[in-house]
């Protein structure tokens, strides 16, 4: 039949689509060239095929797979790549057709996230909705998955006999699950405890490769990767930065975003996505240089919407603005900032939108501060944070960091 290369040998693939008017043909496929190419495969061609509806049994047409049998063999290719959802049997029948591996943009999707995941919970979310993927689509693909080596859509949790079980996929499911719930309880209780601690967050939100980490590095020195590739990161990071007014803000890097994001894995991924439901505010981060920023929006307000988003106050971070082909039509104001994170430029501006739209916990104050009220000055030191203090003749002068709670009290000590 056919043979798997190894991961680090690129795999020749040919991209195919049915265009039924429901989505952009050509951008889709564009873009599932990129998933192609970050999941380490040469893509050497594409077909395109204009129809009303798919074939229940074969996705494509039946003269349309035959020629796209003499475009893999004329490119000695050995991948097929569809940009939709394939059923079991419809794997089946279109590999018996063109003798190749074929997958669609889910499988590609989800390996790619196998191979980005680094931390206990990301690995595990990623095998939840590889495993919950596979499961309807065991029917029909017993040969397909008997075939199976290694290489591009089968990294993850692997293809063993006993998986092909249903049951013992289930009971998979189920401890995943389990698992998933136990570290969810976990980040529940540290985003309870920051909330009482009166911890403000910051969750950067945005589709793939816009430039969240990118952005967090610049801004905190946080060393996260940020490649130019498709989900580059997928574990969430977070690290605090200190406002100009004196306030510590954490900022939460969350999982990029794309079109038709697999709803496993929006599902597998929901709790680390709830961060920026649990956020004090959100960095919305978009792509100025991008020819799809509108569409890359919409993707983007559609989840956070999906999440409960909608009453958090929202900064939208314009970034690469070094690399947009146009900037002046970019309207600048207190929810809206143009930056470029690999030039470091905007930051300020971008501080100061942070600060205005961020809940006021706490406000930084000249005070005079008598000798006779040493004891609200021990509360400002206890719930707050001083910066400078020294003695004059009638009292403490502090330049301060005062809690929300003490401020009304404070206004009579100004200066």
């Amino acid at each position: 039949m056919y043979e798997n290369k190894t991961d680090d040998i690129p795999v020749k693939a040919v991209l195919a689509c049915v265009d039924t008017g429901e989505f952009d043909a050509e951008v889709s496929i564009a873009e599932l060239e990129e998933l192609a190419t970050t999941a380490n495969a040469e893509v050497v061609g594409s077909i395109i095929q204009k129809r009303p509806a798919y074939d229940s049994a074969t996705c494509m047409g039946a003269g349309r797979l035959e020629e796209l049998k003499e475009q893999l063999e004329a490119l000695g290719a050995e991948l097929v790549i569809f940009d939709h959802e394939l059923t079991g049997v419809q794997v089946r029948n279109i590999e018996e057709i063109l003798d190749v591996r074929v997958i669609d943009r889910t499988t590609l999707i989800l390996d790619i996230f196998a191979q980005r995941a680094r931390t206990k919970e990301g690995k595990l979310q990623v095998e939840l909705a590889q495993q919950k993927y596979r499961l309807p689509r065991l029917t029909g693909m017993g040969t397909a998955l008997s075939r199976l080596g290694g290489g591009i859509g089968t990294r993850g949790p692997g293809e063993t006999k006993l998986e092909t079980d249903k049951r013992h996929i289930r009971k998979r499911i189920s401890y995943l699950e389990a698992e998933l719930e136990e570290l969810k309880k976990h980040r529940n209780f540290s985003r309870s405890r920051r909330k009482k601690d009166g911890v403000l967050c910051a969750a950067i939100v945005g589709y793939t490769n816009v430039g969240k980490s990118t952005l967090l590095n610049a801004l905190t020195d946080a060393g996260v990767l940020a490649e130019n590739k498709l989900f580059a990161t997928l574990d969430i990071t977070s690290r605090s930065i200190e406002l100009p007014d004196g306030r510590s803000v954490m900022l939460i890097d969350t999982v990029g975003l794309i079109r038709r994001l697999p709803h496993n894995l929006v599902e597998a991924f929901k709790s680390t996505l709830e961060e920026a439901a649990a956020a004090d505010i959100i960095l919305n981060v978009q792509d100025l240089s991008s020819p799809e920023i509108k569409e890359q929006a919409e993707v983007t307000a559609s989840l956070l919407n999906e999440l409960g988003c909608e009453g958090i106050p929202q900064i939208y971070v314009m970034n690469k603005a070094d690399a947009a082909p146009f900037t002046d039509t970019v309207f600048e104001d207190d929810h809206t900032v143009m930056i470029s994170a690999k030039e470091r430029t905007g930051f300020d501006k971008l501080l100061q939108c942070i600060m205005k739209n961020l809940p006021e916990t706490a406000k930084r104050m000249k005070l005079l501060i008598p000798y006779d009220k040493g004891a609200f000055l021990g509360r400002i030191r206890q719930d707050g944070k001083i910066f400078s203090e020294e003695y004059a003749e009638n009292g403490t002068l502090i330049d301060a960091l005062v809690d929300v709670k003490l401020i009304k009290e404070a206004e009579s000590y100004k200066v």
